[in-house]
């Protein structure tokens, strides 16, 4: 990709094996100094690790997404340690059984589910963008990503309150192109589908698989490295015209 080299990003949400730690990886390759940033500090620093084994530069930082300081001061931390922030992709979600295990519709989701999901998946995206947009105004350039989900243009009839934070972020989206583009700042979303992440497999059989993989226009099912490049296209020079958009990683599960 044209013009990653020796800019500046932030993964947000960067664990190793994951969507995030993937991406975080393809951006050190392509070039960028990368922090990985992630509620486990273990995670973001494996992923840390991984690129500085490879020659690359990273380094680990731990955040708490649903705290706005917290998001600040990692973005303080970053414009200090390499003089700038050029992208930013917001991935933080909270899959757990704890949490996404206790999503169920709209008559049954625990209020405290509905908030957490909303503070992780939605607001503290919104704490990036806010922090991050004034830098790379300045600046006058950078690119913001967000993760929804495909899962959103389907609908389903479980997980209200995170499909809800999801098709937030794209207002939240749009609303940052419109105030960033004349200022060079391009903010964008990526929608996965389902991803062959470790968590996904674990919490999937080889049947259930072949029945997603049957509803795919694709001869196989999504890795992370797939939204890893669509992110470097994103933050790249070859993105450069494309902003306010919604880009769909699913190998063709849906049409818009």
């Amino acid at each position: 990709m044209r013009g990653l080299q020796g800019k500046v990003a932030i993964v947000a949400g960067a664990a190793a094996g994951n969507i995030g730690g993937a991406t975080a990886v393809r951006l050190a390759e392509e070039g960028m100094k990368v922090v990985a940033a992630d509620f486990n500090e273990a995670n973001a620093k494996a992923v840390a690790d991984t690129i500085t084994a490879a020659g690359g530069t990273a380094v680990a930082k731990a955040f708490d997404i649903t705290d706005e300081s917290s998001y600040k001061e990692l973005i303080g931390f970053t414009v200090e340690r390499f003089d700038g922030l050029h992208g930013l992709y917001n991935v933080a979600a909270d899959l757990s059984a704890r949490t996404l295990g206790r999503d169920g519709d709209i008559t049954s989701v625990p209020l405290d589910v509905w908030d957490h999901t909303i503070d992780v998946t939605l607001t503290g995206y919104m704490y990036g963008i806010r922090h991050a947009l004034p830098i790379m105004m300045e600046q006058g350039t950078g690119s913001i990503v967000n993760t929804m989900s495909s899962s959103v243009w389907m609908g389903e009839d479980v997980h209200v309150a995170y499909q809800a934070a999801k098709s937030g972020l794209v207002g939240l989206t749009r609303h940052a192109a419109t105030v960033g583009g004349k200022h060079g700042v391009r903010s964008n979303l990526i929608s996965p589908g389902v991803i062959l992440t470790p968590a996904a497999l674990a919490a999937t059989d080889e049947q259930f698989r072949e029945e997603i993989l049957a509803s795919v226009r694709a001869p196989r099912l999504g890795v992370p490295e797939d939204l890893a490049g669509t992110v470097a296209f994103l933050f790249s020079d070859d993105g450069a015209y494309v902003n306010g958009q919604s880009f769909l990683v699913d190998g063709g599960a849906n049409f818009t």
